[in-house]
């Protein structure tokens, strides 16, 4: 997000959807799991940015573009009603993002004019703060594609990301190479690392906003 300080409107509407999506995303995950069975009835489904926010993950953010909410283990959440189950929950908080942020991004698409834009827009442009446009287009866009991201982000199958969780409950027997990712991604934090790493080499263009770029090219063109 550091990226996008030369556009304060672009700049200050990333930082409000990375916080958004760490609080819907808890609330997405708290949710889920009440619905399926795997929380009891009286666990809180407020967020709270206190338990909800990783300091890791702002810091991702504010490096690369985009960061992560606070890990959800597998530990955390049982299989016995079953992987679908498990896998769902996993899954809530970065499909709730992916669907808030593509709403916000159709709704841009209604306002804006040209349609054409649309062929030239990158998440990483929009991550770097689009420049050009009305503030309140400006803010529409940047808050619409960071959530976006947030929500792709969070689907990458590795610790501390939702989509290990997801990975780990597709599998009916999880074998030795996935303990060997839980011992060093999860418990040695090496995942943190690989993250943080992604999000400063190279400058100006990291390998976390290559991934982001990769994965979220489809849901900008399907509004162009």
């Amino acid at each position: 997000m550091l990226f996008a300080l030369g556009t304060p409107v672009a700049f200050a509407a990333l930082v409000v959807s990375f916080l958004c999506g760490v609080m819907l995303r808890a609330v997405a995950i708290r949710f889920t799991a009440r619905t399926v069975g795997l929380a009891d009835r009286g666990d809180r489904l407020t967020p709270n940015l206190r338990h909800d926010l990783d300091p890791f993950g702002a810091v991702g953010a504010a490096l690369g573009g985009m960061g992560w909410g606070k890990m959800l283990t597998v530990d955390d959440v049982p299989r016995w009603r079953g992987r679908g189950r498990s896998a769902a929950v996993f899954a809530a908080g970065p499909v709730a993002c992916i669907l808030a942020g593509e709403l916000l991004v159709a709704a841009f698409a209604l306002t804006e004019s040209d349609p054409g834009l649309f062929r030239y827009l990158t998440v990483t442009g929009v991550l770097h703060g689009v420049d050009g446009l009305p503030y309140g287009q400006q803010a529409l866009l940047s808050f619409g594609v960071g959530l976006l991201a947030f929500g792709l982000l969070a689907l990458i199958p590795m610790p501390p990301l939702d989509g290990f969780g997801i990975l780990h409950n597709a599998l009916r027997k999880p074998g030795p190479g996935m303990q060997w990712m839980r011992l060093w991604f999860e418990d040695k934090n090496i995942g943190v690392l690989v993250l943080l790493i992604f999000s400063l080499f190279p400058g100006g263009y990291p390998l976390v906003t290559r991934i982001l770029d990769i994965l979220g090219n489809f849901f900008l063109r399907v509004w162009g």
